[in-house]
């Protein structure tokens, strides 16, 4: 029997592969009654007779099925399972475990439900059609662990063929807890937001996301580093695949023009967030600015431990729950998806996620210190905080 010991913010917590294994045997969703079945009266109002009277009154008046079915409050998790955790390309089937727990964290935090849909089909143009045909049965899709570049074209030509919000929360829930925690990292190294030089390594799903919304909020020196170096416009793959996200990121990040490998990049930059797998060199740590911010996000790995980011900069974040300042995605995805359901929105917009970053942020900011620059991912606040945010963003 394997042990495996995960350190937490007060405690140790030691887990046996028996009790891992038996928590998810049979799965950990299941489906409740929201109405009595006790009687015969119960069973003709839920079922036949009485439901044929909703079915009539939904075929004359389709509107009526966001109101007197599941539908409009439900979110489906989809996912191929090519790009599950630090797993990889897993497929499917082993994927759906982590998408039941996705699916957990809905309820839990956000008092929504949902189901995992795990499809065992990697084609774009069918996830699209099948989803498109289900459309009926749901009213938001929260797409899953689907490997980069697949997942940009899948979740742009979803936004516009489903008429419901759509949001991969592997690039979007990343970036908006990553803006959270810089907003209040810049105050803490008394820093104006707007004028960061933001390295983000890593251009991949969550990197292209978190430099999107950092140029949304006005932060203009944001550079991206890829497996290749710092993402520059005149970088030979980038010409000779000009159509490609990077290469439109390109045009957009890097003002100064800068070439070369991570130490280029990092030289005079304020801030490093880490989404790859790559490796930060403690040289490279130095060549940095003082008080610099350093968010090392790989799980369970990160790119630069706690330890050692501490001699150089001033506030340090991870992915993790056993250092400080854990950026973990559900501070947002399910008060996103409330909020957007709540307000009958039919996307999720660049405002919607800002009003979330900017909703979480407030939450940490009465204690703000190096160390606590987000809220802890358990605190009973955060969803309904971000919930109103987002709808407050809808009716504006």
């Amino acid at each position: 029997m394997s042990i495996e010991t995960i350190a937490t913010d007060n405690d140790a917590l030691v887990l046996t592969e028996e009790e891992i294994f038996a928590a998810h045997e049979g799965g950990k969703l299941t489906i409740s009654s929201t109405v009595p079945l006790n009687n015969k009266r119960d069973l003709s109002i839920a079922y036949t007779p009485g439901v044929a009277q909703v079915s009539r009154a939904i075929h004359a008046d389709p509107k009526l099925a966001r109101t007197h079915t599941w539908a409009e409050r439900l979110v489906v998790v989809v996912s191929d399972g090519t790009a599950v955790l630090g797993l990889g390309n897993i497929g499917p089937s082993a994927s759906l475990p982590v998408m039941e727990g996705k699916s957990a964290l809905f309820k839990s935090f956000g008092d929504l439900d949902s189901i995992p849909l795990v499809l065992n089909t990697t084609d774009v143009d069918e996830i699209i059609e099948t989803l498109v045909r289900l459309r009926p049965s749901f009213g938001a899709v929260n797409l899953e662990d689907i490997s980069a570049p697949r997942c940009f074209e899948l979740e742009e030509r979803l936004i516009e063929a489903l008429d419901c919000p759509v949001m991969h929360d592997d690039q979007h829930g990343t970036a908006v807890v990553v803006l959270a925690a810089l907003t209040n990292a810049a105050k803490v190294t008394k820093r104006e937001l707007k004028g960061l030089k933001v390295v983000v390594s890593g251009a991949g799903a969550a990197g292209i996301a978190i430099a999107e919304i950092l140029l949304a909020v006005g932060i203009e020196d944001v550079i991206l580093l890829d497996s290749k170096g710092v993402v520059n416009s005149d970088r030979a793959d980038l010409v000779a695949d000009p159509s490609s996200v990077k290469a439109r990121m390109a045009h957009r990040t890097n003002p100064r023009g800068v070439t070369g490998g991570p130490g280029d990049g990092l030289a005079g930059a304020d801030v490093f967030v880490g989404v790859s797998s790559s490796k930060l060199d403690e040289e490279h740590l130095k060549l940095m600015n003082d008080q610099s911010i350093v968010f090392a996000l790989s799980n369970p790995d990160p790119e630069v431990l706690p330890e050692v980011a501490q001699k150089y900069a001033a506030v340090v974040a991870t992915g993790r729950s056993d250092f400080p300042n854990q950026i973990n995605n559900v501070l947002a995805f399910p008060g996103i998806f409330r909020g957007a359901l709540d307000a009958k929105a039919r996307r999720i917009t660049p405002a919607m996620k800002i009003a979330a970053a900017n909703a979480i942020a407030e939450l940490a900011a009465e204690d703000l210190s190096a160390d606590y620059i987000v809220p802890s991912p358990l605190d009973a606040r955060v969803a309904p905080a971000v919930t109103a945010a987002v709808a407050a963003a809808v009716a504006e």
